[in-house]
Order: structure tokens, then C-alpha cells, then sequence
């Protein structure tokens, strides 16, 4: 730099030198002072649009949300003629380090350095969805969940729910590149008992932003004053196709559906919620089950395993394990292919086992399928479970 060289012009050298040497890994322009007194925030990533390098401009809005994408020449250029003018707030992430411009209130700028963005350069691509994280978009309701801040920083105590909430909508990417469904019609998504509407929201953005297909995405939860904060976000970010509802899991019916989604729905509710995606069609059932007690009860594994099982931790555990299993080959009596993996690392959360059944045309409720599944039934001693009931199986034959 030259020593004549200002704050700002040091600002816009680093800015540009990242995007030269591909380190950038996003830019927020914050407190606005031009003469839009609804502006917020300006939010910048790198993206990739038919094989040529693009920056995604979101301009946040109290009511609404603009974006634009620009080639790098003029991305640089705009981002010079609004920093100072417009913009008295900038943050640089890199690889290399974060980089922050601000004026203060007599419009003197100040540079300052921190630490490398903890995370990769956003070199994004329409062609690789399944690298994508959730677009810019997808911060508003981030912020207004309180997971991040104005800015775009991960709250503290939420990095977990950050990082499920991304995990989840890679995990979604994979399983939807898998499934056949119809091409056609909007698709329509259910989360059933869905809180506060985390992986619903990112299911909307997903479908509806990364993956440009048309979803109409449906909440049910059970707690009337969690519906109507998750309604009222829903329409704050512009979210049309997002919708939330009151109700059991048990209660909720739906004539078809494309994708059910149930994580740690309790015990028997993620019965209920995978009987409602049978009933309804679904091409695609993702669940992650939690607190599975049914079974405890019923168990009566193998006499060797006696003196294991008389330890609480090991009983607990077992009962996950048959419990999931019966679920797994259930659904693939009911025409399923099914997987079961983890769905977020244990040092996050100990509920972390998700089944993923994908619907294909394949023959179902065979004799092979149901013996496979009263052979598991029969080996635990199980003569009763949720799901079995509600799709009118004999555990005994």
C-alpha cells in the first residue's frame, strides 16, 4: 500500500486481491446511510453461473429482500461506490483473514484485522448443489431464529443448531438426487413436529432457492404460540410457499405428499409420522427418531445377553437398536429402499441415528420382506409395536 492510501482504499485492495486469488469467502455491508431508510444490510457471495465466476448481492430490506448477481468487475465496482457513501460498516471474510472497515460518526474510516473465516471459500456452483450450504437468503429467518446475528455471526450456544441445520440440508441434497419425483407439479413437503422450524425453513430455501424446485413446505407443530412466531417469519422473509399449522403428528393427514420429514419426533410420534408419509405416497421419508421406549418393556433378547442387559445404558441402547431396525425393515415391507446412517456427529447430540426410506417402483409387501421383519420381532420377543399396528402388520404370523 501506499502511504497515502486510506483506510477505505486499503479495504477495497484486500477485496479485491481475494477475489483475484480466489480466498474470498463473503462480504456484509452494514449501517446503511444513503437515502433508503428501509435498507439493512448488504449480504455478498461467490457463486459460479454457467461455468463464468458471479457475486450474489442480497439487499435486506425490512419487508423484502433484492438479489442481484454481478460479474466481478462489477461487483468491485459497486461495492467502491457504495462503501462510505451508503455503507458505513464493511466486514471482509477470507481464508486468509477477516478484514473490517468502519466510519465512525464524523465518517473517519478505521481498519481493522481478525482471524480467517472458519470456513472454505465460497466457490459455489448450480452444477454441485450437493456442496452448497444454504444460500443468503436464508439469513433473515436465520437471524430473526436466533441463530445468527445482523451481520450474519453465529450466536453464541448456537453453533450446534448452525451446524445441524446445514448438516441437514446437505444430508437432503443426496437423498433428493435419489428419488424419483414427479416433474410436473409443485412438490409438497411435510415437517412433522417441527419446534421452532429450523429444518423447515432450510427445507423451503433448499427447494425452493438452491435446488429451483417449486415446494410447497408445511410445518406441524403441536404448540399453538410456535406456530404463529414461525408463520409470522415465514411472512416477514418473503417465505410464500412455507406454511405452519397446529397439530399432533398423529392427527396431521394428508392426501399425498412428496417428502415427510420427523427428526427427533418421541417414541411412538415417529411411528406416527412415518405411517402418515406411507398413507400419503410419499417418494421420500426422513426421520430421526428419538427417545424409543416402546420396546424396552417387551424385550427379551437372546439369554446370553442377560447379564449385559441388566445394566440401564445397554437396555436403552439395545431398544434403540431394535427399534429402529423393525422401523427400517417395515418400511421396506411397505415398498421403501431404506438407509440408516448418522445424521450429526454424537458430540452434538446423542440422537443423531436418521432413516432415509426412498420410494421405487419394486414390489411391495412381500413374503420375503414381512418374514425378515416377524424374524426380528420373534428374536426380541416383541409381540406389539406403533408402527406395525398402524399399518395392520402381524408381528406373529
Amino acid at each position: 500500500m501506499s502511504d497515502t492510501a486510506t483506510p477505505r482504499d486499503e479495504f477495497l485492495a484486500h477485496l479485491a486481491a481475494s477475489v483475484r486469488d480466489g480466498s474470498f469467502v463473503k462480504l456484509t455491508l452494514g449501517k446503511p446511510r444513503g437515502a433508503d431508510a428501509t435498507l439493512r444490510n448488504v449480504f455478498v457471495r461467490s457463486i459460479t453461473l454457467r461455468g463464468a465466476p458471479q457475486f450474489s448481492f442480497l439487499w435486506r430490506h425490512d419487508q423484502r429482500d433484492i438479489t442481484k448477481n454481478l460479474a466481478p468487475d462489477d461487483a468491485l465496482a459497486l461495492i467502491a461506490d457504495q462503501l462510505g457513501p451508503v455503507f458505513h460498516s464493511a466486514h471482509l471474510f477470507t481464508t486468509a483473514r477477516m478484514v473490517q472497515l468502519e466510519f465512525n460518526k464524523k465518517g473517519e474510516p478505521r481498519l481493522t484485522y481478525g482471524k480467517a473465516a472458519p470456513i472454505a471459500p465460497a466457490s459455489e456452483t448450480h452444477d454441485h448443489i450437493k456442496h452448497r450450504l444454504l444460500p443468503a437468503e436464508s439469513q433473515r429467518w436465520l437471524e430473526k431464529l436466533g441463530v445468527t446475528t445482523s451481520t450474519g455471526s453465529v450466536r453464541t450456544g448456537m453453533a450446534d443448531k448452525h451446524r445441524q441445520i446445514h448438516k441437514f440440508t446437505e444430508i437432503l441434497s443426496h437423498l433428493v438426487a435419489e428419488a424419483d419425483f414427479v416433474a410436473d407439479r409443485p412438490l409438497e413437503i411435510a415437517d412433522m413436529g417441527c419446534g421452532k422450524g429450523y429444518l423447515t425453513f432450510a427445507a423451503h430455501d433448499y427447494f425452493n432457492l438452491v435446488a429451483n424446485r417449486p415446494a410447497n413446505v408445511h410445518g406441524i407443530e403441536s404448540r399453538p404460540g410456535l406456530v404463529d412466531t414461525c408463520n409470522r417469519i415465514a411472512r416477514d422473509c418473503g417465505c410464500a410457499r412455507l406454511d405452519f399449522t397446529a397439530g399432533t403428528i398423529e392427527s396431521a393427514r394428508f392426501p399425498a405428499l412428496d417428502v415427510l420429514i420427523a427428526l427427533h419426533a418421541c417414541d411412538t410420534a415417529t411411528d406416527d409420522a412415518i405411517a402418515v408419509g406411507i398413507a400419503a405416497n410419499a417418494t421420500l421419508i426422513v426421520v430421526a427418531p428419538c427417545c424409543q421406549k416402546e420396546l424396552r418393556p417387551q424385550l427379551q433378547a437372546a439369554p446370553v445377553l442377560a447379564p449385559a442387559l441388566r445394566h440401564g445404558i445397554f437396555q436403552e441402547r439395545h431398544a434403540e437398536f431394535a427399534t429402529d431396525a423393525l422401523r427400517a425393515l417395515l418400511l421396506e415391507w411397505a415398498g421403501y429402499d431404506t438407509k440408516v446412517f448418522e445424521f450429526i456427529s454424537t458430540e452434538h447430540t446423542a440422537k443423531n441415528v436418521m432413516i432415509a426410506a426412498t420410494k421405487h417402483p419394486r414390489p411391495a409387501r412381500t413374503d420375503e420382506a414381512a418374514n425378515a421383519v416377524r424374524d426380528l420381532a420373534a428374536f426380541y420377543g416383541i409381540q406389539t409395536q406403533a408402527l406395525a399396528r398402524q399399518l395392520d402388520f402381524a408381528l406373529s404370523a
